[in-house]
């Protein structure tokens, strides 16, 4: 499987976010300036809310823009099982019933599914649970995360 391929899709599904965040900010922004919506009395809170949302669809076309620019930066390497799973590996976790997982550890904000070669792909950050224990092992190490009340257990079947 090609990470390089991998992260072409990343960038590829943060610009469509980036188009969406970007015009629902402008749809937020129009709505909240528009004359029909300027407040009448104390009650009337359309053109305000407008506004607040207007403030967070841009803070996050923001987050998106700087997970792009994180992403072109990005240079996946070669797995070195001296150093163990670091960011830029390919991870294939197993959990105790043999089901198997496929994980891309990236920079931040690029959490989200792929297809790549018929096979689902799950990206995530090492600022996320499973990526922070991950990170450091090997192949045939045993990865745990405590999610609720729950341990959950898996072994790296390998990496790449």
């Amino acid at each position: 499987m090609d990470k390089f391929l991998l992260q072409q899709q990343v960038l590829e599904r943060l610009a469509e976010d980036l188009l969406q965040a970007e015009q629902a900010a402008r749809t937020a922004h129009e709505t909240a300036t528009h004359e029909e919506n300027i407040a009448e009395n104390k009650y009337d809170t359309l053109g305000l809310e407008a506004a607040y949302l207007a403030t967070g669809q841009a803070r996050r076309a923001e987050a998106i823009r700087q997970a792009i620019a994180n992403w072109r930066q990005f240079r996946p390497c070669a797995y070195d099982a001296g150093k163990g799973i670091q960011l830029g590996a390919l991870v294939c976790l197993v959990d105790a019933d043999g089901n198997q997982q496929q994980l891309f550890l990236g920079p931040d904000g690029g959490s989200m599914k792929l297809v790549s070669a018929a096979q689902l792909v799950q990206v995530i950050s090492s600022d996320a649970p499973l990526g922070r224990a991950m990170l450091g092992r090997c192949e045939g190490d045993e990865v745990s995360m405590q999610v609720g009340s729950t341990r959950q257990r898996f072994e790296v079947l390998w990496v790449h």
